[in-house]
C-alpha cells in the first residue's frame, strides 16, 4: 500500500452500480403505460423494482400493469394539471427514481404553427416534467435520482421547428438546475434521436417514412434507435451514482454530423 493510501477511509458508493441496484427500489414512471416509459418498467422489474405507472388513460395503464405483473402499480394523472400531480405523489410514500417521459405538443415552421401550437413543447414537455419534479420532490430519496426527457434536437435540428428546440435545450438547462438545488439527488436528461417506437406508429406513414430515411442518412450508426435501447440509457442514469447534471444523447451519432 502506497504512503499516500495509508489511512484512509475511502468512502462507499451512494447507489450500488449496475442494475441490481434498483433491487428493492420504487420507479415512478409517468408515461408508463407504453413507448420508452414501459420499456423503462421492464427492465427495473427484471431488476427487482417496484413501478408506479402514470398516465392519462387507466386502460394502457391497467394493461401495463397486467404485462409486468406483481410489482407494477398504476394511477391516473395528467402532467398538465398540478393539482392532479400532487394527487399522483401524495399516494406515494417514497420516490428512488422518477422518469417522465409523458407528453403531447405540436411541432413545425415558426411562420406555420399558432402561437398556442408553438408554445406546447413548453407546456406539456418542459412544465408537465418541472411540475412532476417539483411535486416529488419531498418524496425523492437522497440517493434516488431523476431522468428529464429531452431531445437530440436540442444540439442539432433535424428541421424547422424552432420551438420544439428551444424546449428541448430548455430541458437541458433544467437538469443542471434541479442537479444543483436538489443535490445529492441525481438530476440528468437522456437526449433521444429518431427512435422506431411507439411514437412514430401513430404517425402518418410518409411522414415516418421521411423522418427515417433521413435518419438513417444523417446518423453516424445509419439508423434510428430502438425504444429498448433509450430504456437502457435510462437505467444507466439511474443507477450509475456519480453522474449528475448531465445530458445523455443517445442519437446513434446525429448530432456529431
Amino acid at each position: 500500500m502506497s504512503q499516500a493510501t495509508v489511512g484512509v477511509t475511502v468512502p462507499r458508493p451512494a447507489v450500488e452500480g449496475g442494475a441490481e441496484g434498483l433491487r428493492g427500489r420504487t420507479v415512478v414512471l409517468i408515461g408508463g403505460g407504453s413507448g420508452i416509459g414501459l420499456r423503462v418498467a421492464h427492465r427495473v422489474v427484471a431488476a427487482g423494482a417496484r413501478v408506479v405507472l402514470g398516465g392519462r388513460t387507466a386502460a394502457r395503464l391497467e394493461a401495463a400493469a397486467d404485462e409486468l405483473g406483481a410489482a407494477a402499480t398504476w394511477r391516473v394523472v395528467d402532467t398538465g394539471d398540478t393539482e392532479s400531480l400532487a394527487a399522483f405523489f401524495d399516494g406515494i410514500e417514497r420516490v428512488d427514481h422518477l422518469f417522465t417521459s409523458a407528453a403531447s405538443y405540436q411541432v413545425g415552421p415558426m411562420r406555420e404553427l399558432s402561437d398556442e401550437d408553438a408554445a406546447s413543447p413548453f407546456d406539456s414537455k418542459f412544465w408537465g416534467q418541472y411540475h412532476a419534479v417539483r411535486r416529488a420532490a419531498p418524496k425523492l430519496a437522497e440517493d434516488g435520482s431523476v431522468v428529464l426527457m429531452s431531445g437530440a434536437a436540442s444540439a442539432r435540428p433535424a428541421g424547422p421547428a424552432p420551438a420544439y428546440v428551444a424546449c428541448n435545450a430548455a430541458i437541458e438547462g433544467l437538469g443542471r438546475g434541479l442537479a444543483v438545488e436538489l443535490a445529492p439527488v441525481r438530476v440528468n436528461a437522456v437526449a433521444p434521436g429518431t427512435v422506431d417506437g411507439h411514437l412514430w406508429s401513430n404517425r402518418p406513414d410518409a411522414a415516418r417514412e421521411a423522418a427515417f430515411a433521413q435518419y438513417r442518412r444523417d446518423a453516424l450508426l445509419g439508423r434510428p434507435a430502438t425504444e429498448d435501447e433509450i430504456a437502457q440509457a435510462v437505467v444507466f442514469l439511474f443507477t450509475n451514482g456519480f453522474t449528475t447534471g448531465s445530458t445523455l444523447y443517445t442519437d446513434g451519432g446525429y448530432t456529431l454530423r
